[in-house]
């Protein structure tokens, strides 16, 4: 995902200004008492990354009256659980690079991982706490569980064979289109717009976080090494079998389950077999999901009365479409 693009994709000055202001801010909130968590909790917002979730919740604040400063902190709060996954991921995954750094359990080690993880899930509790109220505070608690349950059923799923694709939907819904959709909602919570406003960009948002893991399934398995930030594939050596791995399983299950055997027992080179998961008919059929929760996120956005931001909804859907092309 490119920076330029989405600035491109979102002509809001204001809106840039105010994650400038964020990104300053998160440092700010990730300050410990103790000056070695805060290095390790900060490390990774150092390391960088696109703040997609808080730009949906600052350009989801665009639509309300509401203080901007509520709206950063809403952008803060999604971030920093963002974050505080990402730690606790690269400890379940054994990582060695994040963001195209050293991972955290790598540089440090699984324990202080987890913790700086958990600091960071705190800060935004108590964020929230301080400045957007308690339903926002239940709003971040009953989505870090959906974050979960998602991320325990792909655990649950690792190098299995016989899952569908409903358990990779469920999977991909609980651990990526929640915190999006609560990224938006927490951002128009807090700018005071309507229960209607409110409910359709929510909406938007969840077809728009299905769309958005797709696509990145779609790129794991077929962009170099370069672009992604990992080997190409990435997934199938962790174990991790998504839309695509699942539709091949459908159309040649012997052969495929035999392939993913080898590649699991270093039997052979995934390189060599890529083809099987990201040739032209794999990727056509795996569209025909990202096409299906495109129509409904667009649907979603009839609702919304701003019509700019409407079409940005629009074109930011468009644009992680055509990111798989």
């Amino acid at each position: 995902m490119d920076s330029n693009e989405l600035t491109n994709i979102i002509p809001i000055p204001s809106l840039w200004e105010n994650l400038e202001k964020l990104e300053k801010r998160l440092f700010e909130v990730t300050v410990s008492e103790d000056s070695y968590l805060t290095e390790i909790s900060q490390y990774l917002i150092k390391a960088g990354g696109k703040r997609f979730r808080p730009i949906i919740s600052l350009l989801a604040g665009e639509l309300g009256t509401g203080n901007q400063e509520r709206v950063i902190d809403a952008g803060i709060s999604v971030e920093l659980i963002h974050l505080g996954s990402l730690y606790h991921d690269d400890v379940i995954d054994e990582a060695t690079t994040r963001r195209g750094v050293e991972s955290t359990n790598r540089k440090w080690n699984a324990t202080l991982a987890i913790l700086a993880g958990d600091y960071l899930l705190a800060r935004s509790s108590e964020l929230a706490a301080d400045n957007l109220g308690l339903e926002s505070v239940k709003l971040l608690a009953s989505t870090y569980a959906e974050l979960v349950v998602g991320q325990t059923k792909e655990v649950q799923f690792s190098y299995s064979t016989t899952h569908s694709k409903d358990d990779y939907l469920e999977v991909i819904g609980g651990k990526t289109a929640s915190l999006i959709r609560t990224s938006a909602k927490l951002g128009a919570m807090a700018s005071s717009c309507s229960k209607n406003t409110i409910d359709s960009i929510s909406s938007w948002a969840w077809h728009n976080g299905i769309i958005f893991q797709i696509t990145d399934d779609i790129l794991d398995l077929n962009s170099d090494s370069e672009t992604l930030g990992k080997p190409a594939g990435n997934d199938i050596l962790e174990g991790t079998y998504t839309l695509p791995v699942l539709i091949a399983l459908e159309k040649n299950p012997k052969k495929v389950k035999d392939i993913l055997l080898q590649v699991k027992n270093s039997e052979i080179a995934l390189a060599e077999v890529l083809g099987e998961f990201n040739n032209d008919e794999i990727v056509e059929e795996s569209k025909k999901f990202v096409s299906l929760h495109f129509k409904q996120s667009n649907e979603a956005i009839k609702n919304i009365e701003n019509k700019k931001i409407a079409n940005i909804l629009n074109n930011l859907n468009e644009y992680l479409l055509q990111r798989s092309n």
